[in-house]
C-alpha cells in the first residue's frame, strides 16, 4: 500500500533540514554508542566544571568587596572558601560512590530522605539550572559588550538570546559535541588565569612576611574595635556573600550517566579536577587582590582592576592585548558555564518524569539520544528569564544561588542519615558521617545566610517560583496516581486469566482447521501492547467482542522505549529486551490455550511510532489480511493537562497508517 506522496515528501524535507541542523540519528542498539557518547574526565571537567570555575569571575570579588578597608581579612575568607569547596566535593564524592549510576540532589534526597523531599530538592535544582543558563549567558554578553562601543551595549540582550539559541542547537546535537566545541574557550580561561595567579605570587614572594605582619595587625585592630565576636561576624558575612562560588559542585554526581566507564572512577577524578581548579583559582585571585591592594573601581570588575595592576609595567600594546584576551575569556566561559544547566537540568527533569512528578515526555530521548524536551524547556525558560529581566545581571544574581543550597542541605542530610543507619555494617561510618556532617553544617549556614541577605532584595521571588513548581509537581503526581488507580481496575483481567477463570474468549472448533496452525492468509489481528497487563488484555477481548470469529491469527507487538531511565548501558538494554520477550510470551501462551495461532514481535527504540512503521510492512508481508489494533486511554474530561501528560501515541500511529492505507482500529479505554 503506497503512502501519500505529498506527506512523504514533506517528511523527507523536514528530515533533511533536521539532519543538517542537529546531525544524523543515532542507534541506541549500537553496542559502541555508549563509549562514543560518554565523556572522559577531562571533557567532563569542561562540560560540568565550567559552572563552578566561572563563579570565580564574581564569587571571590563579592566576598572581597564586602570587607571594605579590611582587605587582609580576605586571606581567611579565601582559606575558608577553599576548605568549603573541598568539604562539599568530598561529600559529593561519597555520593558518587553510593550512587554509581548517578545521584544528584533529587535522587539522593528521594532515596535517603523521602520522595517528597527529593521532589522539593529536584524542583529547587531545576530553577537553579534555569538561572545558571540565563545568568551565565547574560553575564557573558555583558562582559563581551563592555569592550565594544557604548552605542552597541543595548544590543547585549539580543546577543544573549542568540547565545542561548546557539547553545540549544549545540546540545540538541549531543553533549559531547557541545563540550568539544566550547573546549578552546575553557582552556584559554584556565591558561590566562593560571598565569595571572602564578605571576602575582611569583613577583611578590619577598612581600609575604610583610603581608603576614599586616594581616596580624589588621586582625588586632578589628578585634580592638568590635571584639572577637565582631571579627567573626565580619568574616562570616564575607564568606556567605561569596556563596555563588560553590554553585555547580553538585553537577558531577548528577551527570554521572554521561561519563565514561568506570563511571565512579571517572566521576571522582572529574570531581577532583573541579575542586582543585576552583579552590586554586579562588584562593589565588583573593591572595592577588591582597598583594596588589586592589580597590573597587566604578564600571570595572575587581578582576579587571587586578589585571590592570599586573600588566601596568608591560607596555601598552602587550598589556592591552593580555587584559583583553583574559577578560574576554571570562565573558566567554560564562557561556560555557551555561552547559551545566543544559547537561544536568534535562537529566533532573528526566529522573523526576520517570517518577511521575513531571510529564513522562521529559524522559524521552531524541534520535540523537538526547533528552530533547528537557533541553528545549531549559533553553526556553532561560530565554524568558533573560527577556523578562532585560538581561539584568544584577537582578538575576539576586535570584541565583539560593536554590542550589536547598539541594546541598538535603543531599548532605540524606547522606548523614544513611551513614547513621549503616553504622553497624560499615566500619568507616564515622569518617563518612563526619565528612557529610561538616558539609551539612556549612551548607545549612550558607543557605540561611544567603536567604536572609537576598530575601528583601528579590530572593523571595525565587522561593515563590520554586514553591509554584513544587505545587505543579504535586498536581502532576496526583493525576498519574489517579490514572494508574483507575487503570488498575483492568488488572482484574490478569488475575482472572492467571486463575484460569472464565473469560470471554471464543474457542475455535477443531473441524475449522485453525487450532494453533499457522495460516498466513487467515484474518490476523495485530495488537499493540505495552506489557502484559489489563490494558493489553482489554484490547484482546475487545477484538473478540467486536469481531466475533473473524480473526484466526493474533500477533502481539511491543516496543521497548529506550528513555533516559534505560539508556545507561548495554546491560540495561539487554534487560529491557528480555523483559519484553517474557511479557509477549504470556500473551502468546494465553491465546494458544484457546486454539489460536499466536506469536510475539518485539523491538526497542526511542520512538514507538517509528519502530511500528518499520515493523508493519514485514508483518503485512507475512500476514496480508492484517488489521492493527491499539488501546487508547479516554478521559471523561479531556483538557490541556491530559494532553500534556499523556502521549496519545495510538493516534500518531493511526494517522501514519491512514496515509499508507493500512487498517488501524483504536479501542477506547475509558478511565
Amino acid at each position: 500500500m503506497d503512502a501519500n506522496p505529498d506527506e512523504e515528501n514533506k517528511r523527507f524535507s523536514l528530515g533533511r533540514f533536521k539532519t543538517f541542523l542537529i546531525g544524523r540519528a543515532r542507534d541506541p542498539r549500537d553496542p559502541g554508542v555508549f563509549h562514543r557518547l560518554a565523556l572522559i574526565a577531562f571533557f567532563a571537567w569542561i562540560g560540568l566544571g565550567a559552572d563552578g570555575l566561572s563563579s570565580s569571575c564574581y564569587g571571590p570579588s563579592e566576598a572581597f568587596i564586602v570587607l571594605g578597608a579590611n582587605h587582609h581579612l580576605g586571606l581567611f575568607v579565601a582559606l575558608g572558601t577553599a576548605i568549603t569547596i573541598f568539604v562539599i566535593s568530598a561529600g559529593y564524592s561519597q555520593i558518587i560512590e553510593l550512587f554509581p549510576t548517578g545521584g544528584g540532589g533529587y535522587l539522593v534526597a528521594s532515596k535517603l530522605l523521602s520522595p517528597t523531599l527529593g521532589m522539593i530538592s529536584g524542583c529547587a535544582l531545576l530553577i537553579d539550572y534555569m538561572l545558571t543558563i540565563s545568568l551565565s549567558v547574560a553575564s557573558g554578553a555583558e562582559a563581551i559588550f563592555s569592550f565594544l562601543p557604548p552605542s552597541l551595549f543595548p544590543y547585549r540582550v539580543e546577543f544573549a538570546v542568540l547565545g542561548v539559541l546557539a547553545l540549544i542547537i549545540l546540545n540538541l546535537r549531543g553533549v559531547k559535541e557541545s563540550v568539544i566545541t566550547l573546549m578552546p574557550i575553557f582552556l584559554v580561561f584556565v591558561g590566562t588565569h593560571l598565569f595571572v595567579i602564578l605571576y602575582a605570587l611569583g613577583t611578590h614572594l619577598g612581600n609575604f612576611p610583610q603581608v603576614a605582619g599586616d594581616t596580624v595587625a589588621e586582625v588586632n585592630g578589628v578585634t580592638s574595635q568590635v571584639g572577637l565576636l565582631g571579627l567573626f561576624f565580619i568574616l562570616l558575612r564575607s564568606y556567605s556573600m561569596g556563596a555563588g562560588t560553590y554553585t555547580g559542585i553538585e553537577a558531577v554526581s548528577n551527570g554521572l550517566p554521561i561519563l565514561r566507564d568506570p563511571k565512579v572512577h571517572t566521576g571522582k577524578r572529574t570531581m577532583s579536577y573541579m575542586a582543585i581548579s576552583l579552590a586554586v583559582t579562588v584562593l589565588g585571585l583573593m591572595l592577588a587582590y591582597v598583594l596588589y591592594r586592589v580597590e573597587p573601581v566604578s564600571g570595572k570588575t575587581l578582576n579587571a582592576v587586578l589585571f590592570g595592576h599586573i600588566t601596568s609595567g608591560w607596555g601598552s600594546n602587550l598589556a592591552y592585548t593580555f587584559v583583553l584576551v583574559t577578560l574576554l575569556s571570562e565573558g566567554a566561559i560564562l557561556f560555557v558555564a551555561a552547559q551545566t544547566g543544559f547537561i544536568d537540568g534535562p537529566r533532573v527533569l528526566a529522573n523526576m518524569a520517570l517518577d511521575r512528578w513531571l510529564p513522562t515526555k521529559f524522559a524521552n530521548l531524541s534520535d540523537r539520544l538526547v533528552t530533547q524536551n528537557g533541553v528545549l524547556l531549559m533553553g526556553l525558560a532561560a530565554l524568558l528569564l533573560i527577556i523578562a529581566t532585560g538581561g539584568s545581571v544584577q537582578f538575576l544574581i539576586v535570584l541565583y544561588s539560593i536554590n542550589v543550597f536547598i539541594t546541598f542541605v538535603l543531599s548532605q542530610a540524606g547522606m548523614v542519615r544513611h551513614w547513621w543507619n549503616v553504622k553497624v555494617s560499615d566500619r568507616k561510618w564515622k569518617k563518612h558521617i563526619f565528612i557529610n556532617g561538616i558539609g551539612l553544617l556549612l551548607t545549612a549556614f550558607i543557605l540561611i545566610s544567603v536567604t536572609t541577605a537576598k530575601f528583601d532584595e528579590g530572593g523571595w521571588i525565587t522561593l515563590i517560583v520554586t514553591g509554584t513548581f513544587v505545587l505543579l509537581a504535586v498536581l502532576t503526581k496526583r493525576h498519574y496516581k489517579n490514572t494508574f488507580r483507575m487503570l488498575g481496575r483492568l488488572d482484574s483481567l490478569v488475575e482472572a486469566v492467571e486463575l484460569s477463570k472464565a473469560v470471554p474468549v471464543p474457542n475455535v472448533r477443531k473441524d475449522e482447521g485453525f487450532e494453533g496452525q499457522y495460516d498466513p492468509n487467515a484474518m490476523t489481528a495485530v495488537i499493540l501492547v505495552n506489557g502484559y497487563n489489563g490494558l493489553g488484555l482489554h484490547a484482546v477481548f475487545g477484538t473478540f467482542r467486536l469481531f466475533k470469529g473473524i480473526f484466526k491469527n493474533f500477533v502481539f507487538v511491543q516496543i521497548g522505549v529506550v528513555d533516559a531511565g534505560v539508556f545507561k548501558g548495554k546491560s540495561e538494554l539487554d534487560r529491557l529486551q528480555t523483559h519484553i520477550r517474557g511479557e509477549l510470551e504470556r500473551y502468546v501462551d494465553f491465546l494458544k490455550k484457546y486454539g489460536y495461532y499466536s506469536e510475539g514481535i518485539s523491538a526497542i527504540g526511542i520512538d514507538v511510532a517509528d519502530e511500528i512503521d518499520q515493523l508493519a510492512p514485514k508483518i503485512i508481508e507475512r500476514f496480508p489480511q492484517s488489521v492493527f489494533f491499539g488501546g487508547q486511554i479516554v478521559f471523561q474530561k479531556e483538557n490541556f493537562l491530559t494532553h500534556w501528560l499523556h502521549n496519545y501515541m495510538t493516534f500518531v500511529i493511526q494517522k501514519r497508517f491512514y496515509n499508507r492505507g493500512i487498517p488501524f482500529v483504536i479501542l477506547p479505554v475509558r478511565v
